[in-house]
């Protein structure tokens, strides 16, 4: 293994972030029974906030961002991984408290670590990444609590961003009637090619003041938050559900109680950070079969170069679907 390895880095310098490509060498990894050489990363929000100076996701300083990464074992104190062993990592601290996928290598727990599931090589694992892997467990909420395709109509909301475009797809391949919100017109014959039977405007989905409007979805996989969960919540029908993931609609959610106890909805919080690795190696398995979304190959891709300006174009809202990092793939 080499000792020498290039990383893209966030450093708090007073008031700002310093973000550059640097050389590293293994003494600067973190402490971890498992090392990764990572071959591929991806692009999500969270990454572009623990890179700016009032983002509050970054607990380390400097820190080496990226909160997933896929590759192959080059060195472990873990039975259970090889070397040579393909790897996924995500949540936990990667990325926020512990050196993350933005680099040539990684040192990890190994109880954070995910066996490459059959059917999927690294850059699709990638592809997927969190924000796929949010929107799986999205999906997986709401099944487990007993939708299946034919009961109505499914909103996704924020559905042109990385978690909402795996959830426009996941739902498409299994066969149900997705509706796609975005404010992105641009994005609405891109969402129709992923399998959304409708296309509509983020104002579907705003609160008017009323707790209850007239129902129009059975589920919902909620990237937003805020007003807008507030809207879905009060347009849901009865029995429904939504699976709410996202924030950057806002961290306050007004609602009233009457969505809950006249129309016996739920609201289901998908934690993508810190759920239980048992649970996270079996949905990865699902995402690599029956909760595969389409057009993996199609993710945008940057080098370790192209970080920096990846990060920019989320922070500002201007991505579309996934991007993935090439670090040594």
């Amino acid at each position: 293994m080499s000792t020498l390895f290039r990383a893209f880095v966030a450093a708090k310098d007073d008031d700002a972030v310093d973000r550059s490509v640097r050389e590293l060498t293994t003494e600067d990894l973190p402490d971890g029974d498992v090392t990764v050489r990572v071959a591929w990363s991806s692009v999500n929000f969270k990454d572009g906030l623990a890179t700016i100076p009032q983002g509050k996701v970054a607990r380390i300083s400097p820190l080496v961002p990226g909160v997933d990464l896929a590759g192959e074992v080059v060195e472990s104190d873990s039975d259970e991984f090889a070397p040579g062993t393909s790897v996924i990592v995500h949540g936990y601290e990667l990325g926020v408290s512990h050196h993350g996928g933005y680099a040539e290598y990684a040192r990890v727990p190994a109880d954070w670590v995910v066996p490459l599931p059959d059917g999927l090589d690294t850059r699709q694992a990638m592809a997927i990444g969190t924000a796929g892997y949010t929107a799986g467990l999205s999906v997986h909420l709401l099944e487990e609590r007993g939708l299946r395709p034919g009961d109505g109509r499914v909103l996704v909301t924020g559905a042109s961003g990385g978690v909402g475009s795996c959830a426009v797809g996941m739902l498409a391949e299994r066969g149900y009637q997705v509706v796609a919100s975005s404010g992105k017109e641009d994005a609405h014959d891109w969402l129709r090619r992923l399998g959304a039977d409708e296309v509509v405007g983020r104002d579907a989905a705003e609160p008017t003041g009323r707790p209850l409007e007239k129902p129009e979805w059975i589920a919902a996989v909620d990237c937003v938050g805020g007003d807008t969960l507030s809207g879905v919540l009060s347009r849901l029908s009865y029995g429904g559900a939504v699976a709410a993931s996202g924030n950057t609609g806002g961290f306050a959610l007004e609602t009233t109680v009457l969505p809950f106890i006249l129309r016996g909805v739920a609201l289901l919080g998908a934690d993508s950070a810190n759920t239980p690795i048992d649970r996270r190696r079996r949905l990865w398995d699902r995402l690599a079969t029956d909760l595969r979304p389409r057009h993996l190959d199609e993710a945008a891709e940057v080098d370790l170069d192209g970080v920096e300006q990846a990060l920019d174009t989320i922070l500002e809202g201007a991505s579309r679907g996934r991007t993935v990092v090439r670090v040594t793939g």
